[in-house]
This record gives structure tokens, C-alpha cells and sequence, in this order.
């Protein structure tokens, strides 16, 4: 029972089509056998994929024979750790565990019980361990007399397993390619960030989707510009401009200051109008250095004599070893500024330094004693100096946490060691790109999870710049490299690539977008300190990703939207030419290609601040609105890296404290009528409900059936071309496919109403009569795909229950109530972006999108020019209301005057369009639940509304008549 090689490539091409991903016109083959590439940007969660992938394949298909191959042993371990990580977890979801070890040639018993058991069964195996030939050649191929006379090579491929191969790109060499073949896989799957040899490639999520996907952190990178190298200048190092509320910008400058018997250089916080040459004490190369400007938008600072430094600027008589200390600083000033936050949040703040050589970090003394070098000496009076800004006489549980770590216990080396016990550097093996930093890596390994606790002091690591895949801490926060000799050659990719993992806490739970909403990538954000400029590294980078990206499309063309295929409501919809051509005339006739069919400025700040006019409703092209703009959104450019990588440098706010309109009278009285918790019931017709699943199901359920092909042959001399090779000498003669019942597709009993009265909170009977109302030819589809069936059911019959929850719910004042600490939990310090207000509660207002586009910009604008606002708040995201279709966050709190009597509103969204068909019916349902809410629960005073400007809210206030006049 086997597919042709026709049949195969065109199921290919199928799965190609509804990725979008260009179709293959040859089935490609790796080790005689189908090959599949799979492309996936690292930190986005590969390992858990095809972990995941198996279990499918074994639930759908009953295959049970993998393994695992990749290119070091430490991959090996990590692979091996992550199978028993997710043990749990596979188990609860498939009702069973994969049997998983790892390959070793002396205990041969683990061969066997891999080829005897009939469930889920993985060998996890590095290169080394079978790539050896000549005298080097390993057990795998030899006849063992404890395994019967056996080699393990021939017992294994007996198996046909399913090969995959994790980081492919790491073992392409032609010794590594002929020992895979001998391992007779039925195919293989690659998994790699960058893939160097191409198959068929099947599924594609590049570093511009996991970033849009916030399933990797945010990148801001810290670069240094030296100008006047070994000059004759006055040294001088701009570290940043400080902002507060109280205070103007000031800088944060280095220089150096005469004493008597030396000259230090030293960093203080200056303003306008300071005078670099009295504050030297007189040192002649300051001259005329007196502070005219200080510029935090730009990051600039300038001086009366036209001399102007940036953010990250060092100038003057700057040596390597002043860069290296000035990199090693602004890491430890990098992590304490998200230290204190994360520590709050339950999360520990690692630090990783890449260095060339270990004797610039650890040297030894003459009885062998390990002591500092270069770089220790330097990070050790760095962290000190730094230290004390972040000690004050509050004692706070984050102070008491650093003054518990000892400055030499909180920093470690990760190297290779030789036999005495000493950190040696590591070697790149001659023509691969594998080190032998295989005891670093294990060391590293080894203390994976220790490191991520705050009994371990070890916040900052130095390691190797050979370190590559095997080790990604999902806690690095900081990545630094310092290098000697100006060496640029470091792949930019592979630098960040070791800190791009979403971060844990302390119970080991992924602080991603379900656990932080939309401040996922505010808290998950890797600074990485250059040994370049901002712009140098940056366009590297760019470059590098840009190169590594596949096809991705650069501008919109007459046809790029025909034939596309999208998935709406589950299901998949194929774009039409006509559709095309409606999409093309909308986006021409509001600006939003050029002639040329590229992306302008105005549809990326439309889209940035949720202000797109709608897409005709002409062939139902705007029920496919959000799958248009997702194709569009995929176009790269020179912008499409624009949020993803960010300028260190950009001037931040450091607090955003509630101020003095905090406790005005009027916000304080709107603040105690909407600061409770609330419950929620809900009241509706079960009849109709039933009646309008029903309908639903009939109208939009499909299952795709599971289909084989059984090929019949006979054994001849010759191949025929497009034969599958099952057995030698067996040429296909005919073909039939067949249609897999239920009974052949999974052994897995299921719970069918249990699965869908939990996954829709319906009683039992209630799920019955639905699925014997629905039309049998639908409930038919069960039999095809179970699980497939289920969840669709269960999401239509959400969605019928969702369209009738709003005039049945009832919300319920609960005991607790939102502490004024809401408002500074969230931390948005991006200066850019950050609107100084007068009647906002805090002194800052952060509005999405652009800070000069944005509409929430305009609304805080507006309400702090005219005089019937009283005072306002920006809401947090963590104040929501619950609602039966997730938690409902608003935008604003308002209180006006209205005559002589307080007048206080209460704002849903500020959105650039009000039509309900620019908003996903799934924020309509939460819209209204909000509304029905405050509507109910209010008083006179108290009125939720959703605008779309300042003057639409002025013109609602002006229909409702003044209190004293309607006495």
C-alpha cells in the first residue's frame, strides 16, 4: 500500500498551495527516499513541532518508527531533555508517550525494544555516533557478538523509519549524506532556520512571521559609532539622555576630570548650559564645550562650539579596550533596567557574553587558581559602580535580591575544559561549522534550569564565540559580543539567535502572548550590544534575514492575489480573479501602492493605528478582509524590519507615575463606579440555539476525508518510472485510492458529546439534539476525521452563541475591585512614542501606533485643549471586563464638566472606523457585553460609548441636557 510519485508530489503541491508557498515541479528525494523541508526561525518552538508531528503521523497513519537525527551531542541532550519535558503534555492531548532514547552503541537492548514495540518509539542520535569510517569506523556498522552476530546499521533500517533531521545544514557533508542512507528512511523531514540544501519545501515561518506572530522576542540593538579613533580630542561618551517628569532632558555623559595625581574619566548627568571645561577642572581639550541643546527625540547632544555627539557615541581618544568596557557597562545598565521589572514578575534576567578568547575572561595563576582577566576586572568594577544607582533606603524585595548576590558569584565562564580542569578556547573542526565545545555546552546543559532560579546567583555568562545551536536560554535579555582585532565576520542571525526565545518564570510557564496579552513584546525584548555602529549592525542583520527569507514577495502585482488560497472560518478559500481585481482597485484608489505596486507610508500607518477603510463588499471581498490584509502584510520591503529590530539608543521614560490628577475629586468619583470585578451569567433560548446550530453546521461544516492509495504490481526486470519501491524488482501495474473509514483512521475512543458540551459549556442532551438535527450527510464527516469533526462543531456552535449572549447576559458586582497599582505595572518607556499630558492620571500618555499618526495621539490631544475635560485616563490593558468570548479591555476614562455638576463618560475604543464590519465579530460580541455592562450598572453620570474622534464624543455629551437646567 504505497502512493506513486505522481500522487505524492501533487498532495505536495496541495499542501504547497495553502501555504503559498511555490509549488515544486519534481519530487525531490533525500537518501533515496521523499524529502521535506520544513523552515522555522529560531526560538519559535521547532523541537515541541516535530515532536508534535510524530504524534500525528502515528495517531492518522500509524507510523511508529522515528528518529532523530542532529549535529552534536549537546543538540542531543537538549532534544532528549525536551522529550521529557513535554511528556505530560503529549500524553494528556494523544492519550499516550513516546518512547524515546538516545542512540548508544553499548547498550544494544534499547535497539531491540526500538524495533519490537508497536507504539510510539524515537531514537535520538548525533552524527558522530555513525559517520565514521576506515579504522574510525563506528559499532553501528559492526557484527556484535552481544547482539547476535547483528549489525545495530542493519536491525534498524529493517525498521523504515521516518527520519527528520534537526538543523540539516550542520550535516551536509558528503561522508554525513552516504551514512544517512543507510538508515533506508520511508522519508525525511528537515527542520531549520536556514536550510543550505533544498527539497520540497512544505510549511514556512521566517523571522518576519514570528515576529508579527509574537512568538519570538523584539530585537533592540545598542551599537557603538567611534569617531577620531586614537584623535587628539577630548574623550567624551554619550551614554543617553534621561528623562523625568520633573526635570528637563539631561545627558548622561563620560569624560575625563583632572585630580592631582591622575585623570579619570567619569559620568555624570548634565543640562543645558554645564560647561565640560569647569567640570574637568580645567582640562585644556574641553574648551568651548558648554551644552547649547539637548535633543531626546534625536538622541543628540550639542555643544556651543558646533560639536555635536549621539546617543552611543563615543569620540575622541578612544581606545579598543575603552569599547570593550563601555559594551561590558551598558550590558549591566541594560539588564538592571529590565531586572527590576522582570524580578516582579517572577522572572530571572540573564546576560550573555560572547568573547573570542577565554584568557581575556579567566586566566590562571602560578598554583593554578583560577582569577580574572580583562574582561572579569572590568565587568566586576562596572557592576559595582552601577549597583549603587539601583540601591536605595527602601529596601524593596528586589534590593534585598541584589544585595544577596556576591558581584564574583553572579558572573560565570561556560568553556571547553581540558584534562587538568582548565577553561580552554574552542576549535571550529576543519571544514564544518561544528565546535568541539561539546564539555561547554554540557556544562551549560547541565545547568539550564538552574540558571533560570534566583537561588542560582549567575545573572551574567561568558562563553565562547563559537557557541551555537544547542544552548538557547529562553531568559537571555542581553547579548553581547566583544571581540578584539575589529572583527565583523559574526553572523548577525546567529548572534541574536542565542536570546530570541519567549522568556519563563520561576514556575517554568512561557510568559507569551496567552499569558501577557499585548505586552508580550514589551517584556520579552533582547538588547543586543554591539561591537558596530547601530546602523552597520542593523543593516547586517537585515540583510541576513532578508537573504534567508523564502521568496517573499516585494511588491503588490496585477495579479498577486489570484489563486491565493486563505483560511476563513476554517476553511480554505481560494482568491479570485475578480476578487483580484477589486483588492488591486482599492488599493490604488486609497493610496496604498504606488504606481509601481510598492507598499506606501500612508497603508503602513492605516494599518499600525486600525484605521483601513474597509474593503468593498463587491464578490464578498470583505468577508476576507483580515486574510487580504495578512497577504499584503507579507510583502517585505525595506520596511517590513522596521518594529522588528529597534534602536537601542531611542530615548526612554524610566517611570510613568500616577500624578496629582489621580486624586482629583472628579476622577476619583468616576474611579469608584468603574473599578469593581465583575461575574457573569448567561440567560438564552436553548430551542433557538439548537435550531441556529444546526443551520450553521449544515451551511458551513466540512471535513476533509483521510484517503490512501494501494498500488498493485509484479515483479519485473525494470523500474517503471513512477513505481514506489516497496520490494526489489516491482513494477506498479495499477492503482486505486480508498477513503479511510474511522475505524481505520485512529483506535482512539472518543468521548464525542463530552468534547463538545465541554469545549461549548453546553449540557450533554443539548450537544444531542444538535448532532441529530444536523443533516446526516454532515454528521457523516465524524467517521472521516474525529477530531476534526469535533473542533469545527464546537467552534460553530461558539459562534451562534456568541451572536446571542448580548441581550442574555447578566453581569454581577463581585467583592473584589482594581488597585490603583494597575496603572504602572505596564512599562512602555519608548520616548517616541510617549505624549506628555496635562490631564491624564499619569504624566505620559502611550498611544498605540505612531506617536505623531496615532488616533488615540489626536483623542489625548484634543481632551487636554479643551476646558469641559476635567480629567482623564489612558487605561491599562490589565483592566478588562470579562466577557463570555475573552476579556474586554477599553481605551479611556473621561470625566467631564457639564453646567455646574460634574459630568463623567466612560469610553469604550477610539477606533478610526466605526463600521461593524471593520471589527471581528468576535470584538463586536465583546463590544457589546461591555456596553450592556456600564450601561446597566450606571448611573446618570456614568455613559459607555465607542467614537471614533474627540468630536463625536463632544457631540454625544452635547444631546444629553444639563443637570440643572432639568430640575
Amino acid at each position: 500500500m504505497a502512493l506513486s510519485s505522481e500522487q505524492l508530489l501533487n498532495n505536495i503541491r496541495e499542501v504547497q498551495k495553502e501555504n503559498n508557498i511555490r509549488e515544486s515541479s519534481t519530487l525531490a528525494k533525500h537518501m533515496g527516499a521523499c524529502s521535506l523541508d520544513v523552515e522555522m526561525e529560531t526560538g519559535t518552538g521547532k523541537t515541541y513541532v516535530y515532536i508534535k508531528t510524530m504524534f500525528e503521523l502515528n495517531k492518522r497513519y500509524g507510523w511508529n518508527k522515528f528518529i532523530v537525527v542532529v549535529p552534536s551531542i549537546a543538540v542531543r541532550e537538549g532534544v532528549q531533555k525536551s522529550f521529557q519535558m513535554m511528556e505530560d503534555h503529549f500524553k494528556e492531548k494523544y492519550e499516550k508517550k513516546a518512547h524515546s532514547f538516545i542512540y548508544n552503541s553499548k547498550n544494544l537492548t534499547e535497539i531491540d525494544d526500538f524495533c519490537s514495540r508497536a507504539d510510539l518509539s524515537v531514537m535520538i542520535i548525533n552524527v558522530q555516533a555513525f559517520n565514521a569510517r576506515g579504522k574510525d569506523a563506528r559499532r553501528i556498522r559492526m557484527e556484535l557478538e552481544e547482539f547476535a552476530s547483528r549489525r545495530p546499521i542493519d536491525v534498524i533500517k529493517a525498521n523504515r523509519p521516518i527520519v527528520i533531521l534537526d538543523e540539516p545544514q550542520k550535516m551536509g557533508g558528503k561522508k554525513t549524506q552516504e551514512s544517512l542512507k543507510e538508515f533506508n528512511p520511508l522519508f525525511t523531514l528537515n527542520y531549520s532556520a536556514t536550510h543550505k540544501e533544498h527539497h520540497d519545501l512544505v510549511y514556512v515561518l521566517d523571522a518576519l512571521d514570528a515576529y508579527k506572530k509574537k512568538l519570538v522576542k523584539k530585537i533592540e540593538v545598542k551599537g557603538f559609532d567611534i569617531k577620531n579613533l586614537r584623535g587628539t580630542d577630548g574623550y567624551l561618551y554619550l551614554e543617553n539622555i534621561v528623562i523625568s517628569p520633573n526635570h528637563p532632558p539631561r545627558a548622561r555623559l563620560e569624560f575625563e576630570i583632572k585630580y592631582n595625581k591622575s585623570i579619570n574619566r567619569e559620568v555624570r548627568i548634565l543640562g543645558v548650559d554645564d560647561d565640560l571645561y569647569a567640570l574637568s577642572k580645567g582640562l585644556e581639550q574641553y574648551q568651548g564645550y558648554h551644552i547649547n541643546d539637548i535633543d531626546p527625540i534625536n538622541g543628540l547632544v550639542t555643544f556651543t562650539n558646533g560639536v555635536e555627539i549621539h546617543t552611543g557615541e563615543v569620540q575622541g581618544d578612544a581606545s579598543e579596550k575603552d569599547i570593550r568596557r563601555v559594551q561590558i557597562r551598558e550590558t549591566i545598565r541594560s539588564h538592571f533596567e529590565k531586572e527590576k521589572d522582570l524580578y516582579n514578575r517572577g522572572i530571572k534576567t540573564l546576560s550573555l557574553f560572547f568573547i573570542d578568547k577565554v584568557e581575556h575572561y579567566r586566566k590562571y595563576d602560578e598554583e593554578g587558581n583560577e582569577v580574572n582577566s580583562e574582561y572579569g576586572q572590568m565587568f566586576e568594577e562596572e557592576y559595582n559602580s552601577i549597583l549603587n544607582e539601583y540601591l536605595t533606603l527602601f529596601d524593596t524585595p528586589y534590593e534585598k535580591y541584589l544585595k544577596s548576590i556576591d558581584v564574583k558569584k553572579t558572573h560565570a565562564g561556560y568553556f571547553s575544559i581540558d584534562k587538568k580542569g582548565h577553561k580552554i578556547d574552542s576549535k571550529i573542526k576543519r571544514g564544518s561549522d561544528i565546535s568541539d565545545d561539546e564539555s561547554a555546552y554540557e556544562l551549560i546543559l547541565k545547568d539550564k534550569e538552574k540558571l533560570l532560579s534566583f537561588d542560582n546567583p549567575v545573572r551574567f555568562i561568558f562563553s565562547h564565540s563559537a557557541l551555537r545551536e544547542g544552548w538557547d536560554n529562553p531568559n537571555v535579555f542581553q547579548i553581547c559580543t566583544l571581540k578584539h582585532g575589529g572583527d565583523s565576520t559574526t553572523n548577525k542571525r546567529q548572534e541574536v539567535g542565542r536570546g530570541l526565545r519567549i522568556c519563563v518564570d520561576q514556575d517554568g510557564n512561557r510568559m507569551d502572548e496567552h499569558a501577557l496579552g499585548a505586552e508580550v513584546q514589551d517584556v520579552n525584548k533582547l538588547t543586543v550590544i554591539a561591537s558596530d555602529g547601530y546602523k552597520d549592525f542593523v543593516s547586517s542583520l537585515q540583510k541576513e534575514i532578508k537573504d534567508d527569507l523564502y521568496e517573499r514577495p516585494t511588491k503588490i502585482t496585477l495579479d498577486f492575489f489570484t489563486n491565493k488560497r486563505v483560511k476563513h472560518n476554517d476553511e480554505i478559500v481560494t482568491i479570485t480573479k475578480e476578487q483580484n481585481d477589486i483588492i488591486n482597485r482599492y488599493l490604488i484608489k486609497n493610496d496604498y501602492i504606488d504606481d509601481d505596486g510598492n507598499l506606501t507610508e500612508l497603508y503602513r500607518t492605516d494599518d499600525e493605528n486600525n484605521t483601513l477603510k474597509p474593503l468593498p463588499e463587491t464578490h464578498g471581498v470583505d468577508k476576507i478582509a483580515i486574510e487580504v490584509h495578512a497577504l499584503i502584510n507579507s510583502i517585505f520591503d525595506d520596511h517590513a524590519l522596521d518594529d522588528f529590530v529597534l534602536d537601542g539608543w531611542k530615548t526612554k521614560i524610566p517611570e510613568n507615575n500616577l500624578n496629582d490628577n489621580f486624586n482629583k475629586e472628579e476622577f476619583q468619583k468616576l474611579w469608584q463606579q468603574i473599578n469593581h470585578k465583575y461575574s457573569y451569567t448567561v440567560h438564552f433560548d436553548s430551542k433557538e440555539l439548537i435550531e441556529n446550530s444546526v443551520n450553521y453546521i449544515n451551511s458551513k461544516l466540512y471535513v476533509a476525508p483521510l484517503q490512501y492509495t494501494v498500488t498493485k504490481g509484479t515483479q519485473g526486470e525494470e523500474w517503471s518510472s513512477d513505481s514506489v519501491k516497496a520490494g526489489s524488482g516491482f513494477v506498479s501495474e495499477s492503482r486505486q485510492t480508498y477513503t479511510l473509514t474511522r475505524g481505520e483512521t485512529s483506535q482512539v475512543k472518543y468521548d464525542l458529546i463530552g468534547k463538545i458540551s465541554a469545549g461549548t459549556h453546553l449540557r450533554r442532551r443539548t450537544v444531542v439534539k444538535i448532532l441529530k438535527t444536523i443533516q446526516p450527510a454532515k454528521f457523516k464527516m465524524y467517521q472521516y476525521n474525529p477530531e476534526e469533526f469535533i473542533s469545527k462543531v464546537i467552534k460553530l456552535i461558539n459562534e451562534q452563541k456568541a451572536t446571542m449572549i448580548v441581550d442574555d447576559i447578566t453581569y454581577n458586582e463581585t467583592e473584589g475591585r482594581y488597585d490603583s497599582s494597575i496603572f504602572t505595572l505596564e512599562k512602555n518607556h519608548e520616548f517616541s512614542k510617549a505624549y506628555r499630558a496635562k490631564k491624564n492620571v499619569q504624566d505620559y500618555v502611550f498611544a498605540d501606533g505612531s506617536a505623531e499618526k496615532s488616533v488615540e495621539r489626536k483623542f489625548a490631544e484634543d481632551m487636554d485643549l479643551d476646558d469641559k475635560v476635567a480629567v482623564y485616563a489612558k487605561l491599562p490593558r490589565g483592566f478588562q471586563i470579562p466577557t463570555p468570548v475573552g476579556n474586554y479591555a477599553p481605551d479611556w476614562a473621561i470625566a467631564f464638566k457639564k453646567g455646574s455638576v460634574k459630568h463623567i463618560y466612560f469610553i469604550a475604543e477610539t477606533k478610526g472606523s466605526l463600521s461593524s464590519m471593520d471589527l471581528r465579530p468576535i470584538e463586536q460580541a465583546k463590544i457589546k457585553c461591555a456596553k450592556k455592562l456600564f450601561n446597566e450598572m450606571s448611573t446618570t453620570d456614568v455613559i459607555y460609548e465607542q467614537v471614533d474622534s474627540f468630536k463625536s464624543l463632544l457631540d454625544m455629551m452635547n444631546e444629553i441636557p444639563d443637570k440643572e437646567n432639568t430640575k
